[in-house]
């Protein structure tokens, strides 16, 4: 999945929703590229760590790709890059 533009509230709440979906039907390993976002919210970093501990639970793994800018700086100053598989 490729995140490009703003990832703000009612956006976060679309991809959790349809992520949530996507690994509830069993695809479990999931993918997201940051390369093309510019700002994340804290809607947003919710969303990811609830996809996150979603994949866990069922024994797959998320992978952030590509994160830089201002969305990298806050996923490393709420130390999420501790938490989150970032390639």
């Amino acid at each position: 999945m490729f995140l490009m533009d703003k990832l703000y509230v009612h956006d976060a709440s679309l991809l959790r929703d349809d992520l949530l979906e996507i690994i509830d039907q069993g695809i479990i390993d999931v993918k997201i590229d940051l390369s093309g976002l510019t700002y994340i919210d804290s809607s947003g970093l919710g969303t990811l760590v609830t996809i996150n501990k979603r994949t866990k639970e069922k024994n797959g793994r998320l992978v952030l790709v590509g994160a830089q800018g201002l969305p990298f700086d806050l996923i490393k100053r709420t130390r999420l890059d501790k938490v989150f598989i970032i390639e």
